[in-house]
């Protein structure tokens, strides 16, 4: 009897989709490490790599996009292909797990950066900022489940298959939940007088 070996999701540089989410994971990566190291030149290496990881948290925990747990649910996936909702989700609780820490060690971290600043009032104050927590979290779900399901088509050979199993639908469907959690977000913000620095 002959075997099929089983399609997997695995990278392929020829493939736009996988070249698009490399290029992705590289800026975010560059960015990461020289934030790190602009903090650690400022401070020390233990400060900056404090802020440096409370800033990666806040873009787990307070952004309705996946893109700091994507820092490692990328290659996670290239490597042992775990689903990267899957790893966001354990990704998620490891960043409010960080958080939890350094609130209850009482870090002067937070107080250094305004993104920071940021993090520390949404986590300390429940109402009405938890609700950031809960859109980013939807919205982070919601994008990486896109994610997924973009590197499992292209892993199939008969796209055909999969289309006629509802992939266009499902799809449209998960970018109108997306972008209707960004908007709720961006007017939550509004709402609550949080603005970035210009």
């Amino acid at each position: 009897m002959l075997k099929v070996k089983p399609e997997s999701p695995d990278f392929n540089i020829k493939h736009e989709t996988h070249v698009e989410v490399l290029l992705k994971f590289l800026l975010l990566a560059f960015i990461l490490v020289a934030y790190f190291l602009y903090m650690s030149w400022k401070y020390d290496a233990s400060t900056g790599f404090a802020v440096a990881l409370l800033s990666w948290t806040f873009f787990v925990l307070c952004t309705p996009v996946a893109d700091g747990g994507f820092i490692l649910a990328f290659p996670i996936r290239l490597l042992f292909g775990i689903k990267m909702s899957i790893t966001q989700v354990v990704l998620w609780f490891v960043a409010l797990g960080i958080n939890i820490f350094m609130l209850l060690s009482g870090s002067d971290a937070y107080d250094l950066t305004y993104l920071t600043q940021l993090l520390k009032h949404i986590l300390t104050v429940p109402y009405p900022y938890w609700c950031i927590l809960m859109l980013s979290a939807a919205g982070t779900l919601l994008s990486i489940y896109f994610g997924d399901e973009m590197m499992d088509v292209t892993a199939h050979k008969n796209r055909a298959l999969h289309h006629r199993h509802g992939m266009k639908y499902r799809a449209l469907i998960v970018a109108g939940f997306g972008v209707l959690t960004i908007t709720s977000y961006y007017f939550l913000l509004k709402s609550l007088n949080v603005q970035l620095p210009g």
